[in-house]
């Protein structure tokens, strides 16, 4: 899997967010970061035919409809992302904030707990 530069990605999802005044919920959160990452990444929904119809992609874009895990790994792969960096702008999205730092912190910290119990 290839890397981008997601710095264009997080520009736009922080012009994004400044919009937005509430919390939004995850299915929508997941759709607006999908979509703000697959235009950060220069791709039309065509250009997914590989990975899902347009018209699937548009239900996931608006909101519609969950992905399953597998879709989510094909959808990031096609953008030449790590699936985590989709699901960390979805979770920035849904709690209206652009700090990706203090996800990643909690999450190591989450995980470091887990393996000390092995």
């Amino acid at each position: 899997m290839h890397t981008i530069d997601c710095s264009p990605i997080v520009c736009v999802l922080t012009r994004w967010l400044s919009h937005l005044g509430e919390l939004m919920d995850i299915q929508k959160a997941f759709g607006n970061s999908l979509r703000v990452a697959r235009k950060a990444s220069n791709l039309s929904q065509e250009d997914f035919s590989d990975v899902s119809s347009r018209t699937y992609l548009s239900s996931l874009e608006r909101g519609l409809k969950s992905p399953t895990l597998e879709k989510v790994q094909s959808l990031a792969g096609r953008m030449n992302i790590h699936p985590l960096t989709l699901m960390t702008l979805t979770y920035l999205c849904e709690a209206n904030e652009t700090d990706a730092k203090r996800i990643f912190d909690q999450v190591k910290s989450e995980v470091d707990k887990i393996f000390e119990k092995d």
